[in-house]
């Protein structure tokens, strides 16, 4: 690898290899991605090589050269010769400059294949018709879905026609499974696991599975394993994980009377401050009160209700010196029940003009709202980043409740939230404080997803000494502290944006379709579709030729006289694919880049 100063191309001339531009843990994945799993020449453009992930990339085995530019202008893309390149990422930056780029390095290289990082999707599906051989991805779209299943502990999905497949482990993977994917799992050691295990077919892991641990019978969790082997709690005997199909996308049961009591209690606290609910409740409390001695006196419930609302209109008939007892209210009793509901009902007039003046007067409605006293069961979402809006937006959606936490008031994730309706805690004081605010002592979950694993940590480590049970769902970048933290911390999850999603952008670069990403663990299952074009190498192959190689499974077919139908679990092993077939498969990285290599090569 060579490495360039600022302005310098590479050393030597370089033609039909791959560039990706940015400095941040994607664009280090996506490199990592390209050279390991895929083998092809690759052209890092960084805007700053002493910050952020650049110093990483530039140690990376394979990158044929690092090159400095503050921004992706035509004189960097001449340094990276796009003319000659075969695809080119745009991983950092804005929207804006990442279209610009974009624009730019087709006029360049009208063939060349490119894929941009976009936050706004509906603007990047837009953008794909300008691109004659591009596709807009979002990397916290990609990432987001499973850092929202993780704090929910409910099974991450992905969508594939009418059914949703998920990772299953232990005993509840059923016998319908479509595949194992893991076995040989150690939740302490996650370097043992091995993901798609090689296998000679499909029967293979069936047929060992069953004398391992009975036919037709449910696969046995870690400890059983242990128990029917003889072998002792610390042997390194672990779990096992599959791939399997579910009717419908799991929904997040939540009753509807705790939503209600929710909504209750947080539009009351939107809409008054303490004093003003402080006054309300005594008011309140005081005309029950007078109600029920109403009501015990005169025993008729329905003259009670009248007078009652009389008064609270201030609309009583007072009593007159002179009246015979018993006339008009009648009774000395009733006399101060009917003055303290009276009082009460002048009471709530100005009250509710007060609400008004500081709900339109004051501007509250352009800030973001605070945590309601109703606040229950909800998410808390530490750095409201592009990973945290995405996760907020997507418990939003699910009708969960959630709290934001963000230091920046700029941060695009509190606007965001403000559209949503959802309760945002802004400030840059002491974390703990923060979380208390959030009123994490009454939540579910806290995910954070800051752009620093220490922060992240810190937040993990903040709500547990609050909470110990609460579940933390940690983003993390490196994998050797993800281990130590599911080795020392329980009811924890660890996912790594840039992992879930490298993947996907590398499938991208190279012509593939990833419908979505799986996490076992830390590690990736990706979720692909393949179409068999003419020209293309997976005409002819049939489903023996693509899963001998290694890291894939054929889940489904899509056959071209009838595209609309997936056919899940196609017998025909023998069958060679046709043009308009359409295939679904589940690979690893690596499998996946040894099969796009097959397709790309013919062969």
């Amino acid at each position: 690898m060579t490495s360039e100063g600022w302005g310098a191309g590479p050393v030597e001339p370089i033609s039909q290899h791959y560039i990706v531009c940015g400095g941040n843990a994607l664009a280090h994945r996506l490199a990592h991605e390209l050279v390991e799993h895929y083998d092809v020449p690759v052209v890092v453009l960084v805007p700053d090589r002493l910050r952020d992930h650049a110093p990483r990339i530039e140690q990376l085995e394979g990158v044929a050269a690092v090159v400095e530019y503050g921004s992706v202008t035509e004189e960097a893309l001449r340094a990276v010769r796009v003319e000659a390149a075969r695809g080119i990422a745009f991983v950092d930056g804005t929207d804006q400059e990442n279209i610009h780029a974009a624009l730019s390095a087709q006029g360049r290289n009208p063939g060349i294949r490119i894929v941009l990082r976009m936050f706004n999707q509906r603007l990047g599906a837009n953008i794909e018709r300008l691109l004659s051989n591009g596709t807009a991805l979002s990397g916290s779209a990609t990432a987001a879905p499973a850092f929202a299943d993780a704090a929910l502990s409910r099974p991450n999905s992905v969508q594939v026609g009418d059914r949703f497949l998920h990772i299953a482990y232990d005993d509840d993977i059923r016998s319908d499974r479509l595949c194992v994917v893991a076995d040989r799992i150690d939740r302490q050691d996650l370097g043992r696991i091995r993901l798609l295990p090689d296998q000679e077919g499909d029967a293979a892991s069936f047929i060992r599975l069953a004398g391992e641990f009975g036919d037709d019978g449910p696969i046995h969790s870690g400890a059983e394993a242990r128990r029917a082997a003889g072998t002792g709690a610390g042997a390194p005997t672990g779990g096992i994980a599959a791939l399997q199909t579910l009717r419908g996308d799991p929904a997040v049961r939540i009753p509807w009377w705790r939503r209600l009591r929710w909504r209750l209690l947080d539009t009351l606290r939107f809409f008054t401050s303490v004093r003003l609910r402080v006054v309300l409740i005594t008011a309140l409390a005081a005309v029950l009160l007078a109600f029920g001695l109403l009501w015990h006196l005169n025993g008729n419930f329905a003259w009670t209700l009248y007078s009652a609302l009389l008064d609270l209109a201030g609309a009583a008939q007072p009593d007159r010196p002179g009246d015979a007892a018993g006339a008009g209210t009648g009774g000395s009793w009733q006399r101060v029940a009917q003055v303290v509901i009276t009082f009460c009902g002048i009471t709530f007039a100005p009250v509710a003009t007060a609400i008004a003046v500081e709900v339109l007067a004051s501007g509250r409605r352009g800030q973001p709202r605070n945590p309601g006293v109703g606040t229950r069961d909800h998410v808390v979402v530490v750095g409201l980043g592009n990973v945290g809006t995405r996760v907020v937006s997507r418990l939003h959606g699910l009708g969960v409740p959630v709290v934001g936490l963000e230091s920046d008031p700029q941060a695009r994730g509190v606007s965001a939230a403000r559209a949503l309706g959802v309760p945002v805690v802004v400030d840059d004081g002491p974390l703990h404080e923060q979380l208390r605010r959030a009123r994490l002592k009454h939540s579910r979950a806290v995910v954070a997803v800051s752009g620093d694993d220490a922060t992240n940590l810190e937040a993990a480590l903040e709500a547990r000494a609050v909470r110990p049970d609460v579940r933390v769902v940690l983003r993390l970048f490196d994998d050797s502290f993800a281990s130590h933290v599911y080795a020392t911390l329980d009811n924890a999850a660890s996912r790594s944006t840039s992992y879930l999603a490298a993947p996907a952008f590398a499938a991208a670069l190279m012509g593939r379709e990833v419908l979505g990403t799986l996490s076992v663990f830390r590690h990736v299952l990706l979720i692909a579709e393949l179409s068999a074009e003419l020209g293309s190498g997976l005409i002819g192959l049939n489903r023996h030729d693509l899963e001998e190689r290694g890291g894939v499974r054929v889940l489904a077919v899509r056959l071209a006289r009838s595209p609309q139908v997936y056919q899940w679990r196609y017998a025909d092993r023998t069958r060679a694919l046709e043009p308009g077939d359409r295939v679904v498969v589940a690979a690893t990285r690596s499998g996946l880049a040894r099969l796009n290599t097959t397709l790309t090569t013919g062969g």
